[in-house]
């Protein structure tokens, strides 16, 4: 499911003496299919974006089209259920959203709430938890007696059972370690592949921006100052440090060595990338000294 903002501003407690503009015309295009990452510092307007993108806001003025969905400031709550089902979010923490006394009841939460039967859920349920890599013997066991891990894919699972087209993820592997971390954002890139999901990404994390993202959104103040691949947002080094931004270790790694008087033909995003890069320099100059 496609996603574009056209000219899309939002004001916080306008006519107030707290009136804030978040968002300031905002004009992007998200493709169908894509893995979009939006970065920006703590205060750019990136968690103003995604609310926007289930009409949890709607916009103070411009249009939000979500597939065939139209969101403005007149849209109608009425009107806003079947795109709230489309559009799943997995927040910071997930796991704290859990609240039943089974694995299943919370995955089939959602779906019972949005019109299915008993019997229905109980279906999605079981086929969610085999998604998200969990057994099916977990069904009836207390979330709360899992892991951290199993519970995070859990939460997923609920997201998932809503059947939504576009998935919005909020830092999703906070207080991961590394190798949690990889296996959920490996979750996230495996349902995108087989499911065909759109999938829009907020995170600091900028190793998953350049491992799993085809499309990179930079905000600050409210705007949008940079868009397009990992390669061409990372290119600039210094432009993100002026605008407090980490880059990939790899990237900044190579940076530096250039620095020092190495030549890269492209900044290397990736780990890989770069032990590529830094084998061949020396190969060069192993069949230049021979």
């Amino acid at each position: 499911m496609a996603i574009t903002f056209k000219k899309v501003s939002y004001t916080y407690q306008p006519n107030t003496p707290f009136e804030y503009q978040a968002l300031n015309e905002i004009s992007t295009h998200i493709e169908d299919g894509s893995f979009t990452a939006l970065i920006g510092h703590t205060g750019s307007g990136k968690s103003t974006f995604l609310q926007h993108l289930n009409a949890l806001l709607k916009p103070s003025s411009g249009t939000v089209l979500i597939g065939d969905s139209s969101i403005t400031n007149e849209t109608s709550n009425k009107n806003l259920k079947p795109l709230r089902k489309k559009v799943g979010i997995v927040f910071q923490f997930p796991e704290k959203q859990l609240f039943a006394d089974t694995v299943g009841k919370d995955i089939a939460f959602g779906p019972e709430n949005f019109g299915s039967t008993p019997e229905e859920a109980h279906e999605l349920a079981k086929k969610m938890i085999k998604l998200v890599g969990l057994s099916e013997t977990l069904l009836d066991r207390s979330p709360f007696e899992l892991s951290g891990g199993q519970m995070r894919r859990v939460a997923i699972a609920g997201v998932l059972a809503m059947q939504p087209e576009v998935l919005v993820l909020d830092e999703p592997t906070a207080g991961l370690d590394p190798s949690g971390r990889q296996e959920i954002m490996q979750l996230f890139t495996n349902l995108q592949q087989t499911q065909h999901f759109t999938i829009v990404l907020v995170t600091h994390q900028m190793e998953d921006v350049a491992n799993y993202a085809n499309h990179v959104i930079v905000m600050e103040h409210g705007k949008i100052v940079k868009e397009g691949n990992p390669r061409a947002v990372f290119a600039n080094v210094e432009w993100l440090h002026d605008k407090q931004l980490d880059v990939p270790a790899s990237t900044e790694f190579a940076f530096e060595m250039q620095k020092k008087g190495f030549r890269f033909d492209q900044l290397p995003l990736t780990e890989q990338e770069l032990a590529d890069d830094i084998a061949a320099m020396f190969e060069k100059r192993g069949l230049a000294n021979e």
